[in-house]
């Protein structure tokens, strides 16, 4: 059940007037509940959470979303736009790592107060970790949590032969940046901003990242820029002194492993598992692809018409996918 800080959160924020810090606490009540083995309630919390938030929002949403349905010209083909609805209670991640999301939401929430003392929000996030451990996710979660769209920059229509191509695509980019409040997602970045003394690099991709990172110090605008990569290793110094704050994804540890999966099975019946089972057979997995295992085993469970998840089904679903990562973070 809710912990007494999360109580008092929730009447705060309703006191307020914050409806997108109540539904973040009452998301956080729910997953704690599903992770108490109170599954049923945890659902129930989290559909009505839901619904609120699509009947509060209904009419902000549609004034948001209608001057910039598509980007238009040739920002089409450099930006994927969508309108993500996920909420901090849907990340199943380390706590220290939720406490850093959470006071890059605060300060967005109070950039205005902010302002006030001459000070500025976190905006631009470097997020780091292996494949599926949840960088991605966490991008849609902040601009759900702020309402705001999620532009995701397509690097492979942006990079081309010829520098000065690259460089006008990253400029119309920026400039959309500046004009359209939202949260931009450059992914594999290190497609842009790999070392520079790399030997086998070349004077173009050096000034293409020179480009990058100016483009990066002299905006000013209030949009949100991440930044992810699966390679920190890769990236140069230079991009690092870029960021405000850079995060680190890490695989679940097995606590988060059974976080994870009590999370995706809050539907199911769910307090037979076996969990000195389970956890062992998802050790080296990442977020993504326990839940990818966790889903594969609820269709099966709902095909032959049960409610209640199998041990040995859930444990075979995870046996059956590859270990793509090692926990020594030597090998992808």
């Amino acid at each position: 059940m809710a912990t007494n800080d999360q109580l008092k959160a929730l009447v705060k924020s309703h006191a307020d007037g914050d409806d997108p810090q109540f539904y973040a606490v009452a998301m956080q009540v729910a997953a704690k509940a599903a992770r108490a083995g109170q599954s049923k309630f945890a659902q129930e919390l989290r559909d009505l959470v839901n619904d609120l938030r699509k009947r509060s929002d209904a009419s902000a949403r549609v004034a948001s979303i209608v001057p910039i349905v598509q980007p238009k010209g040739e920002l089409r083909s450099l930006l994927n736009v969508s309108y993500p609805d996920a909420l901090l209670g849907d990340l199943v991640l380390p706590t220290p790592l939720v406490s850093r999301i959470q006071e890059v939401l605060l300060e967005q929430r109070q950039r205005d107060t902010l302002a006030k003392y001459g000070l500025r929000p976190a905006r631009r996030l470097l997020l780091t970790g292996p494949p599926g451990t949840g960088k991605t996710s966490t991008a849609r979660v902040i601009a759900g949590e702020l309402k705001l769209p999620l532009f995701a920059i397509r690097l492979d229509t942006i990079l081309t032969k010829f520098m000065g191509e690259t460089a006008a695509k990253l400029r119309l980019v920026f400039d959309a940046l500046a004009e359209t409040r939202g949260v931009y997602l450059f992914d594999e970045v290190d497609a842009l901003g790999g070392e520079r003394s790399a030997q086998n690099d070349v004077g173009e991709i050096r000034r293409v990242l020179n480009s990058f990172l100016q483009f990066l110090e002299e905006d000013t605008s209030e949009s949100i820029i991440i930044a992810a990569t699966n390679h920190p290793q890769l990236l140069d110094s230079a991009l690092f002194r870029r960021f405000d704050t850079t995060m680190d994804f890490v695989l679940p540890d097995d606590e988060g492993v059974e976080a994870v999966i009590r999370n995706r099975l809050a539907g199911f019946q769910s307090g037979n598992l076996s969990w000195a089972k389970i956890v062992p057979a998802a050790r080296g997995l990442s977020h993504a692809e326990i839940t990818t295992a966790t889903e594969n085993a609820a269709k099966r469970t709902v095909l032959d018409g049960r409610t209640r998840v199998r041990t040995d089904e859930l444990v075979a679903a995870l046996k059956e996918l590859p270990r793509m990562h090692r926990r020594d973070g030597k090998a992808d």
